[in-house]
């Protein structure tokens, strides 16, 4: 345990000096191993053992079918990204909600909801979505800070409505069917868009001024705006679908999902050969970043599995017969702290091996969890001081003051903390739909 509590130290020393996290956790877990190698077990060739590790980790992870639907996932969101259809699904969703009080702020909240079931990244949506959504909120004159939030917030729908990057990497680091944690987060996923309009209504019901009404479309208008995004929807049913139904595997649906996004921006007019050349540059950076973070994971983990840490903290849980609740309370609290400092993918790479040991042996399913993770991890994406998304919108808007921006999520941040104790205390929301899969 020691070793273990050692080990995180010098990792958060590491990740605050600003060292790239995968180095850290890849040089932590190494110098780790090799220790316990050396001193605990007296091996004389713990260094060797330790290169040994790396050498087999890298080669396993480079080879898993698993993560092999992760850079089909991120293509599919490149592509789609390109073609401009987060453009129409704005337009599309202001057709039908721009006319309310608030209404600009609610269609983007159902835009980036829409965005996040094709794109499954919180930063691409909350940065594609601030280009579309901000001027023409800018535009009726709605406060900066309800504009700025409702976009912050809307984005954090990324990691949790499937396809989800996170969930695939949470996935594999506990060994759970992706397919089922895809059906586990789109309900806790529908939550939060309605509760996320529900935080809008109230606040321009508190203060009009801040989100005017904006035109009324004409039901022709809206049909029209429908028709260019109905597309999105069918290619979302056939992904989801065919998972659901057991048509395909996951990582067969994300290579039709990445096919029907090309597909589908081809048939908007809107890809290049550059366009098409920056999709493919950007799927293949992306994905070399997150392999490079789920290696050293990889390596960090087996360090805290030889120290011991999981174990012992799941004998003491049981030892102590602790309220099983009790336990995964304690967990959500420390995941708060840690969303203070630290962004959501370093979250789930650093604490999901040491927690889901403990949370199994209580009895808890490891589905359940991992949408409860996803829920908490992101409350962190718009949590002072890191918040990602804060800081992604921004970059792209200079001219909006960060204090700004995390005034506006505030109410955002609260209905937020309402949905991870619902998903908390009610497991069915989460266990609904992976339970009729069977």
């Amino acid at each position: 345990m020691i070793e273990s509590l050692v080990g995180f130290a010098v990792l958060l020393f590491l990740i605050f000096a600003r060292v790239p996290l995968a180095v850290a956790m890849g040089v932590v877990g190494v110098a780790g191993f090799s220790y316990i190698q050396t001193h605990i077990f007296e091996n004389p060739r713990g260094m060797d053992a330790a290169l040994s590790m790396v050498s087999q980790v890298a080669f396993d992870t480079s080879l898993s079918y698993g993560l092999s639907v992760v850079p089909l996932f991120i293509l599919m969101g490149n592509l789609i990204t390109e073609s401009g259809i987060s453009a129409q699904l704005f337009r599309a969703s202001n057709a039908f909600l721009g006319h309310m009080r608030g209404g600009l702020a609610l269609a983007t909240v159902v835009s980036c909801g829409a965005f996040s079931a094709v794109c499954g990244s919180s930063l691409a949506t909350a940065a594609t979505m601030s280009k579309v959504a901000m001027p023409s909120m800018r535009k009726y004159n709605y406060a900066d800070g309800l504009a700025s939030g409702s976009i912050a917030a809307g984005g954090t729908l990324g990691i949790l409505i499937p396809p989800s990057v996170i969930l695939v990497v949470y996935g594999l680091l506990t060994e759970t069917s992706i397919g089922e944690l895809f059906m586990a987060g789109l309900i806790p996923g529908l939550l939060g868009i309605v509760l996320y309009m529900v935080a809008i209504a109230v606040t321009v019901r508190m203060d009009p001024s801040l989100g005017p009404k904006g035109e009324k479309s004409t039901w022709k208008e809206r049909l029209i705006a429908f028709r260019d995004v109905w597309a999105i929807g069918l290619l979302f049913v056939i992904v989801m679908g065919g998972i659901y139904l057991g048509i395909f595997t996951p990582t067969e649906a994300a290579g039709i999902g990445a096919s029907g996004a090309f597909f589908l921006a081809l048939l908007k007019r809107k890809l290049t050969f550059k366009g098409i050349l920056g999709c493919l540059i950007g799927a293949v950076r992306t994905t070399s970043m997150l392999f490079a973070l789920v290696i050293g994971a990889e390596l960090f983990s087996n360090f805290i599995n030889l120290a011991g840490m999981p174990g012992q903290l799941r004998d003491m849980a049981l030892e102590f017969s602790v309220n099983p609740f009790l336990v995964i309370v304690c967990i959500l609290a420390i995941y708060m702290l840690l969303g203070c400092v630290l962004e959501s993918m370093s979250m789930i790479l650093l604490t999901v091996p040491v927690f889901y040991p403990v949370v199994q042996a209580l009895g808890f399913d490891l589905v359940w969890f991992g949408i409860v993770v996803v829920v908490v991890t992101e409350i962190s994406l718009i949590t002072p001081p890191v918040g990602m998304n804060v800081f992604v919108l921004k970059t792209v808007m200079p001219d909006v003051p960060l204090k700004t921006i995390f005034k506006g999520v505030a109410p955002f941040w609260v209905v937020d903390i309402i949905r991870l104790i619902l998903v908390t205390s009610i497991p069915a929301l989460a266990l609904f739909l992976p339970s009729l899969v069977g």
